[in-house]
């Protein structure tokens, strides 16, 4: 039996002239460069991160605006990194972490929003366990752009809390005049109606995580 030979990785694929087909595949090594030109290394936090198995009561988040921040990041739908959107006009900063739960979809085309009370903040891009325990109706410029109410599921102080009702009106009141103002010294008009209890909130949650499902049906006919 002929001895097998083993070629460079730069030799690799390569062939002497007179073997060589018009289809020939290019080397190993510029295979692999072109591969990773043409496709993300990360993973997509919308699309890759699960939503969770407790979902809609208790779920993934992905943070993408620290508590006390006032700079407005967002995900990058297409790459799947957390840009800087803005900083915010108005002297307000977000009184709690803000971010999306993974594969939901609304009716904007944006994942679910979700505002996280707890202790701490995280930083962008990063991910947690929530607990919904409301909702927020909201409409943000003649559009809908609900928000879910949840705490962090593993910080102590806040885990026990099950609806918004437990929590102390001041907070409540912080919250909605946060998105009540933040956006007007750009002129834009904000209306932010009553706190929903957690049913609604696992009702708007599951909603949209058909709204995904549908989507990705959809898109691979």
């Amino acid at each position: 039996m002929e001895e097998s030979k083993v070629f460079p990785i730069e030799t690799l694929n390569k062939a002497p002239d007179s073997h060589r087909s018009s289809n020939q595949n290019p080397p190993l090594n510029e295979r692999i460069l072109s591969s990773m030109t043409r496709r993300s290394v990360a993973a997509h936090p919308w699309h890759d991160l699960e939503i969770g198995p407790g979902a809609p009561t208790i779920f993934n988040c992905v943070v993408e605006i620290s508590k006390g921040s006032k700079v407005k990041y967002e995900l990058d739908k297409k790459t799947g990194l957390i840009k800087v959107d803005r900083v915010l006009y108005s002297s307000v900063v977000y009184p709690h972490n803000y971010g999306f739960i993974p594969r939901t979809l609304c009716e904007d085309n944006d994942p679910m929003d979700v505002l996280v009370i707890m202790q701490e903040p995280v930083l962008p891009g990063c991910f947690l366990r929530a607990k919904a325990i409301g909702l927020m109706p909201m409409i943000d410029q003649g559009e809908k752009d609900d928000k879910i109410i949840a705490v962090c599921a593993d910080d102590p102080e806040y885990k026990g809390y099950t609806d918004i009702k437990e929590l102390p009106p001041h907070r409540l009141a912080e919250i909605r005049r946060f998105f009540e103002d933040y956006k007007k010294n750009e002129n834009k008009e904000v209306a932010v109606d009553d706190f929903l209890p957690a049913t609604k909130a696992y009702e708007a949650i599951q909603h949209s995580m058909n709204l995904y499902a549908d989507y990705i049906v959809e898109s691979l006919r």
